[in-house]
């Protein structure tokens, strides 16, 4: 899904938003021929992710500028790690750093957090997914920074699966038919290849839903309780999700209920961007100015 093409068409958008018309900054004050070395350092530990699009920021700003990333994207970096070096024309340097920074904070704390999530579920069989809860046009980033963080991803948009939720529910439930009926009118119409998924908030809609064929259930909101006990009425005849009140404290024990995945939108709609720093030396007919933190 993270492709250098829609790398490169994010990302020139972000450099298109910030310098519409160049750095005028860095123009007037910043020497021609000025050549900068910048260290991409780490403030906090956390889980590196990002490095293409970090480099594609200053790459679509100046070609002469080179990138060296230490770290892979999915690797553990305690602070005061160097993350990354970027080499070449000052002026280009400075007028992508905070572009490349904001992406690459943000993907690298998507990552961190689902890091945590999946080490709390460790000895369980479930999943930790995201969800479509993403920043507008960056979803393919975000969601690469989730399985950096160990994580896997949920659909990707609305066009690649069927999924009934609740609102949709309610729509047929005004109908003539049945909640199976309906459900199994509407799988005749799929492809044999296309997943079908439903939610329920209540274990008494389970067995209409399994009576219908359906690949996933979703237990939205439901207790420690009632997740056991759905797992318990599917009896492996569909994947179970569960979905909804999940945080770090309850995580766990979700898990352990027996669901197979655990969908968190938490990872990508209120995650903390790591504090990563870009940190300057200038050099101007060879002479060197010493490194600085970026503005």
């Amino acid at each position: 899904m993270l492709t250098d093409h829609s790398i490169n068409v994010v990302v020139q958008a972000a450099l298109d938003e910030d310098a519409p018309w160049g750095d005028l900054t860095s123009a007037v004050l910043i020497p021609e021929d000025a050549i900068a070395t910048a260290r991409l350092e780490a403030r906090e530990p956390g889980v590196f992710s990002g490095g293409a699009v970090f480099a594609a920021a200053f790459a679509l700003t100046d070609s002469r500028i080179e990138v060296r990333q230490f770290v892979a994207d999915g690797e553990r970096f305690d602070t005061g790690a160097t993350l990354a070096e970027v080499t070449g024309p000052a002026r280009g340097i400075l007028q992508a750093e905070r572009i490349g920074l904001n992406f690459v904070q943000r993907m690298s704390g998507i990552a961190t957090l689902t890091a945590r999530y999946v080490a709390e579920t460790a000895g369980t069989h479930a999943r930790i997914v995201d969800t479509r809860k993403t920043t507008p046009g960056l979803r393919a980033l975000e969601r690469a920074a989730v399985r950096d963080g160990g994580g896997h991803n949920h659909r990707f948009s609305l066009s690649d699966t069927v999924m009934a939720k609740d609102n949709h529910l309610a729509v047929l439930a005004a109908g003539p038919l049945s909640l199976t009926e309906a459900l199994l009118e509407v799988r005749a119409r799929l492809s044999h290849t296309t997943h079908f998924e439903v939610e329920v908030d209540r274990l008494d809609q389970i067995d209409e839903v399994l009576a219908a064929g359906i690949d996933t259930i979703m237990l939205d909101n439901f207790s420690l309780d009632d997740l056991r006990a759905g797992v318990t009425q599917v009896a492996g005849r569909a994947i179970v999700e569960a979905s909804g009140g999940v945080s770090l404290a309850t995580v766990r024990d979700i898990a352990a209920s027996g669901v197979d995945v655990i969908s968190v939108g938490a990872l990508t709609h209120s995650v903390h961007s790591l504090d990563l720093g870009l940190d300057i030396a200038i050099r101007v007919n060879g002479t060197p100015a010493g490194f600085a933190p970026a503005p």
